[in-house]
């Protein structure tokens, strides 16, 4: 792991890290805020996945996020969205390739080699933090936006017992029934569709719920409305009786003055369940 940059806020340090991930067959890089309180004692752990075309910076500079953990004495991990470098594969689309990894593990090439978000977020870039923080492995949430929206609830929603609360702003809620997922899982993989259905929140939702709280958070402004699909993502909390608070805020769109006018409440929301 190679340190590129550490810098103090809110009396924690925000870093940035560089490390070879055996996941994604390259360097990968990540933000990590860590609050005072890791100088004395472990602390819980809350993921941010951001969303298409971002990188570890987005979130990090521009949700404000740090502020409100800092308050609650918890840990923040923005990774980025995918692999990256001039040997791996890309696209000219925005929406597919580089910076839009959509936390799956490809299955087709030449996405194979690189392309195993999943097996980052929930198994290379954990086994890295908690060797090397005082990270506490028993109290981790996770939250995203957009893609990184559809990442944590389908990680979470999969993974259950690993994540003690999920939210999201925005998710991309009904993958397989939209352009923003059915054209990066045939790209990614393949045209056998059953292997899609892991991979939707809606779905997912539908078939089995989450343990814990549940907040979603969308603008009903937002220029994306019909690629996210928010109404599959109610209709399946509704179907499963899911203990889950889903607003829709008038006016706000998908940008990230949505993100900070709420990211307050997000990190609240997480620190009752970390903390309980």
């Amino acid at each position: 792991m190679k340190k590129l940059s550490e810098s103090k806020a809110y009396g924690g340090i925000q870093g940035v890290y560089s490390h070879w991930s055996e996941a994604t067959n390259c360097e990968m890089t990540f933000g990590l805020f860590m609050p005072e309180e890791a100088k004395y004692n472990s602390v819980p752990v809350l993921w941010y996945l951001s969303g298409l075309t971002c990188t570890h910076d987005n979130a990090m500079t521009k949700s404000g996020a740090q502020n409100w953990a800092a308050e609650q004495g918890i840990a923040l991990v923005f990774p980025d969205t995918s692999p990256r470098g001039e040997s791996i594969a890309d696209n000219d689309d925005f929406d597919l390739g580089q910076g839009a990894g959509f936390y799956v593990n490809a299955t087709q090439n030449p996405w194979a080699k690189h392309f195993n978000m999943w097996d980052y977020i929930t198994i290379s870039l954990p086994d890295l933090l908690f060797n090397n923080f005082s990270l506490d492995k028993d109290r981790q949430s996770i939250t995203g936006h957009s893609m990184g929206g559809h990442g944590a609830l389908t990680i979470a929603l999969t993974l259950p017992n690993s994540y003690r609360s999920v939210s999201a702003f925005a998710p991309i809620s009904n993958p397989t029934e939209s352009d923003w997922g059915k054209k990066q899982f045939s790209t990614y993989l393949g045209e056998d569709k059953k292997q899609w259905r892991a991979h939707d929140s809606s779905i997912l939702m539908r078939e089995k719920g989450f343990p814990g709280p549940v907040l979603i958070d969308q603008g009903s402004s937002d220029q994306f409305w019909d690629l996210l699909n928010p109404e599959a993502l109610s209709d399946a909390i509704t179907y499963q009786k899911q203990a889950a608070t889903f607003r829709i805020h008038k006016g706000y769109d998908h940008s990230y003055f949505f993100i900070s006018s709420f990211m307050e409440e997000h990190i609240s929301f997480h620190a009752e369940a970390l903390y309980r």
